[in-house]
């Protein structure tokens, strides 16, 4: 696994062949939050951008994945853009480059999933907490392996491809050997999970 920015330039003839994941954490923009998680979500996001741009100048994403999408053409790209505005600008540069954005969730599992993490967020016993959480748990692997087969069914050899989606999910993921994984994490990212840890407790 490499990991921009805490390895060595790999050579290019190294990946040849290979099919190759970009993944980058998914930091979504919360309007009631301060002004200073904005500056943080924005520079965030333009260090993706620039990261991005090195790792194409070897590799161009062909496919796009991006967490909690599943429909796709205009469709997906309107609900990008009115829920996430910094993914669809990354991700719309993409397809009008030639990139496709590939649906990523199954919409029954993914609401599954929602509603039992919900769910977990207002119990107050410790005995209907670990009920709820054994559904959520067997939603979240549902969920996680769709995503996967998702993935492998659509990558093909030499290809390279971009995978949207919080990291704490995206690590639970075993990829298999013949994909190597890029990723993409500028220490911007870590500059937003410092604030948050600071100022959601």
């Amino acid at each position: 696994m490499s990991e921009l920015g805490k390895l060595e330039k790999p050579t290019v003839d190294s990946f040849m062949g290979k099919k190759k994941l970009y993944c980058v954490p998914n930091v979504i923009f919360f309007k009631d939050l301060p002004n200073e998680y904005e500056t943080l979500s924005n520079r965030y996001w333009a260090d993706v951008f620039i990261q991005l741009d090195k790792l194409e100048t070897a590799w161009e994403i062909q496919k796009i994945f991006c967490e909690n999408i599943y429909i796709s053409g205009e469709e997906a790209l309107n609900v990008l853009e009115k829920t996430n505005q910094k993914a669809f600008e990354l991700i719309k540069q993409r397809i009008e480059k030639g990139a496709s954005l590939i649906p990523l969730e199954n919409k029954e599992l993914l609401g599954e999933f929602i509603d039992w993490r919900n769910c977990l967020g207002v119990v107050r016993t410790p005995d209907i907490f670990r009920k709820v959480y054994d559904f959520y748990a067997e939603a979240l692997n549902k969920r996680l392996e769709h995503v996967q087969n998702t993935i492998l069914s659509n990558m093909h050899e030499g290809e390279a491809s971009l995978l949207i989606m919080e990291d704490e999910m995206r690590a639970k993921i075993q990829f298999p050997p013949d994909i190597e994984v890029f990723l993409v994490r500028p220490p911007s990212y870590d500059d937003i999970i410092k604030w948050f840890r600071k100022n959601m407790q």
